[in-house]
């Protein structure tokens, strides 16, 4: 028990400091609020859609769940909105390799360093998340279907469009949400990546973070697919659809 308490204790003044440096330093393009004030474990995730992406104006909802020994084990972390995307299960949850407990497996095709270890922190799980959407990993899909669909857009170099539209239609599905909860959803970069609740500097240059959705760095990463995260379809996953 004394064990267990321990690490309660350890994990709350991690994700408190984490959620501080959060508020102090949002990562651009997110939002991020506690479900419930009383509870550390559970976090409210509100992604904004990059700009000059497909996702660009689009307003997604999602979980991060947070084990007691946290850091040392991997959040889960769960899309509330419904996601069509080759790493995504039907029932929102994301399959990426950061979020994978760091034993070695190699029937996964993972590498253990690119599994999680106490060093990634939620700052990098949304940097990949973000990552993931915009360069889904084909190998091993937790979404069949839209994988070949993606697959197919990809290699038609974009004539075939119907990944491209479903996409689109999700984008649009969520501006009642925005609506409803009263957000406004950051449309051009300008806006997208403004840093909140950072006192303003003389020049402001330092208000950026760097523009990791650049059409060129994308086409780039595009041959390092084996970078991103291996997931393995789950038949049992395949049914719950439950988001």
């Amino acid at each position: 028990m004394a064990q267990h308490g321990h690490h309660v204790a350890s994990s709350q003044k991690a994700l408190m400091l984490e959620m501080k440096s959060l508020q102090d330093e949002p990562v651009e393009g997110f939002k991020i609020t506690l479900v419930d004030e009383s509870d550390m474990y559970n976090w409210e995730v509100a992604i904004f859609g990059p700009p000059n992406t497909h996702y660009e104006g689009g307003y997604f909802k999602a979980r991060i769940k947070f084990p007691v020994d946290y850091p040392y084990s991997p959040p889960s972390f769960r899309f509330l909105t419904k996601m069509w995307h080759p790493n995504i299960y039907e029932n929102g949850d994301v399959c990426i390799s950061i979020l994978h407990p760091p034993v070695d497996d190699p029937q996964s095709g993972e590498l253990p360093s690119e599994r999680w270890n106490p060093t990634q922190n939620v700052r990098t799980i949304l940097l990949s998340v973000i990552s993931l959407l915009n360069e889904p990993n084909t190998f091993s899909p937790a979404n069949v279907d839209a994988s070949v669909m993606y697959r197919k857009w990809r290699d038609s170099k974009g004539k075939d469009r119907e990944y491209i539209e479903i996409i689109r239609k999700q984008v649009l599905a969520t501006k009642a949400e925005a609506e409803r909860d009263g957000v406004k959803v950051p449309v051009t970069l300008d806006e997208y990546c403004v840093r909140t609740q950072v006192p303003p500097t003389d020049d402001g240059s330092n208000l950026l973070y760097d523009d990791y959705y650049d059409d060129e760095e994308l086409e780039d990463e595009d041959d390092d697919e084996d970078n991103n995260e291996d997931c393995f379809y789950d038949e049992d996953d395949s049914g719950t659809e439950d988001s």
